[in-house]
């Protein structure tokens, strides 16, 4: 049955399979996928997710993977990867159209190129359009939401359009938590116009702060934690005493206590261990619950 499914995939899109998820994620952690695919188009889509359904197999939409903590365990399903062949883009006036799979890093940079202000705070989000609608990803005090108008959504398998408040979007939050088998396939942005020159140095100044701030130079998720109301995540860390503490290959980053690192092939399980440890030290101290804002994925 598996040998007949990939061959039904193989008409739609490229398929790949036992891939890891070390290469699939940001983190480099995770176990073996049985399926890859990349669709070649929305069509093509569509019927990928009828093949898998009718196989009664679970399927997990991935872009850059910069935002996941997949477990070591085998994932017996299928990955449908949209950063190669989902990466259109228009430009209409103050309008944006995007696919999901475009790099929001790459978008913001062709922002500038139109004189449009509205993504300089995504300049560094290492993630896809999709992605970072998924999470309403931001920085600065800015998000998706600020900018997105609406979402084109495959659900119940029809493609349409929905609108910002039809999201739900809140903090590191949107409806398509609630509802893991719909697929962004693209936004619609509101951006404005601006001088070019000024959005180039405010990307830059961004760059620069975050190559002080921000532990490039192995592999992480971004900020594990949602920041809570009263003040920002990595000050609690801070103040524990925990920066650098490590376990396996899992690590506070020295140089930002809101980044784990993967400094020598972490396993799941040493950043999940990690994690609780400083969920419940902050819990026990100062009586805060710190909401994980990494997404976890294929843990029993």
């Amino acid at each position: 049955m598996m040998m007949d499914l990939k061959s039904e995939l193989e008409q739609y899109g490229e398929v790949a399979e036992q891939v890891s998820f070390k290469t699939m994620t940001t983190l480099r952690i995770g176990g073996m996928a049985r399926f890859v695919v990349y669709p070649r188009t929305t069509l093509a889509l569509t019927q990928i997710v009828r093949e898998i359904q009718e196989a009664h197999l679970p399927y997990k939409v991935i872009g850059k993977g910069s935002n996941l903590l997949c477990s070591d365990e085998c994932f017996d399903g299928v990955v449908i990867r949209l950063d190669r062949t989902f990466t259109d883009f228009y430009f209409d006036h103050e309008e944006c159209y995007a696919e999901a799979g475009c790099s929001i890093i790459a978008l913001s940079y062709e922002m500038v190129k139109h004189g449009l202000a509205g993504l300089e705070f995504a300049s560094g989000i290492p993630g896809t359009v999709g992605g970072v609608t998924f999470m309403n990803a931001g920085a600065y005090k800015s998000s998706l939401s600020d900018v997105i108008q609406e979402v084109f959504v495959l659900r119940e398998g029809r493609c349409e359009w929905i609108s910002k408040e039809a999201c739900q979007f809140s903090y590191r939050h949107s409806v398509f938590h609630d509802h893991p088998d719909w697929i962004i396939l693209a936004v619609r942005m509101k951006l404005q116009k601006a001088d070019p020159k000024e959005i180039r140095e405010l990307m830059e100044n961004r760059r620069h702060r975050r190559l002080d701030s921000q532990p490039l130079d192995y592999p992480s998720a971004g900020s594990v934690f949602r920041n809570p109301t009263e003040r920002p995540a990595w000050q609690y860390i801070e103040e524990l005493g925990w920066r650098g503490k490590q376990i396996g290959g899992a690590k506070i980053s020295e140089k930002h206590a809101n980044f784990i690192v993967n400094v020598g092939n972490a396993q799941a399980e040493d950043f999940l261990a990690l994690v609780e440890e400083i969920q419940k030290k902050v819990k026990e101290k100062y009586a805060i619950e710190l909401i994980m804002e990494v997404e976890k994925f294929n843990w029993r």
